[in-house]
């Protein structure tokens, strides 16, 4: 599957579009600030990027510029709700392949990314992603082997399911419903705790080993999955 990755802080919108594009056969990731966007960037290596202007920590024009400054074959769609000529040329000088305007049409965003594979001789790979990496913590996609330093780590497939979701959302809060949807497909039950068994049987093989501690509860609100949290 292609791969892409998006870079949208808002919530509702980037749901919208990793939905869409999922339906058009697309593997996609969704960053929700400037640097978590880069991070994903670099561990995951998207065959398209699609990027919001206006974003938290890094804005989307030196974003842009720093994606391509480290690779600048990924292609680039800036998606923005400013329309203005001069936004659309800081975009193109930043590095920009491409330019939407919000609100979008998820067919015209399936034919921009198209053309820009074509264009990047991309369109004949579907290749999904391979690895994902935070931290000391290592899983293979396409062989489902985990490490976390030197230590093989083995999962249920459900609990891999979790971990490798929590990886792509790294540094922001999953709500149980967020978790319930998109891992179980299903509406989450306020009347259960399936999905805090399932975070205390990842976290006793993910975290109780390690000093550096990834998976975090916070209370009412829901799970993170990042390092910052041992800082606080």
């Amino acid at each position: 599957m292609t791969r892409i990755l998006i870079i949208e802080d808002d919530q509702r919108v980037a749901e919208l579009l990793k939905r869409g594009l999922e339906e058009f056969g697309y593997q996609a990731a969704v960053a929700f600030d400037g640097e978590m966007g880069l991070r994903l960037c670099r561990s995951l290596q998207p065959d398209v990027v699609i990027s919001d202007v206006i974003l938290p920590k890094m804005n989307g024009f030196e974003l842009i510029r720093r994606i391509k400054k480290e690779n600048g074959s990924i292609p680039v769609i800036m998606l923005t709700a400013l329309g203005a000529t001069d936004d659309k040329l800081e975009g193109f000088d930043s590095g920009a392949d491409d330019y939407m305007v919000k609100p979008f049409d998820i067919r015209e965003v399936d034919a921009r990314i198209r053309i820009l594979l074509k264009r990047t001789g991309k369109s004949g790979s579907r290749a999904a992603f391979r690895e994902l990496a935070y931290a000391d913590l290592t899983v293979n996609l396409l062989t489902g082997a985990v490490t976390r330093g030197e230590k093989e780590i083995k999962l249920t497939p459900k609990e891999f399911s979790l971990l490798t979701y929590m990886m792509q959302n790294p540094d922001r809060v999953l709500s149980r419903v967020e978790i319930a949807e998109n891992v179980w497909s299903t509406h989450f039950d306020t009347g259960t705790n399936f999905i805090d068994v399932y975070i205390n049987y990842l976290r006793k093989k993910i975290d109780k080993d390690f000093d550096e501690k990834l998976i975090h509860t916070r209370t009412g609100v829901g799970f993170i999955f990042s390092t910052h949290e041992n800082k606080n």
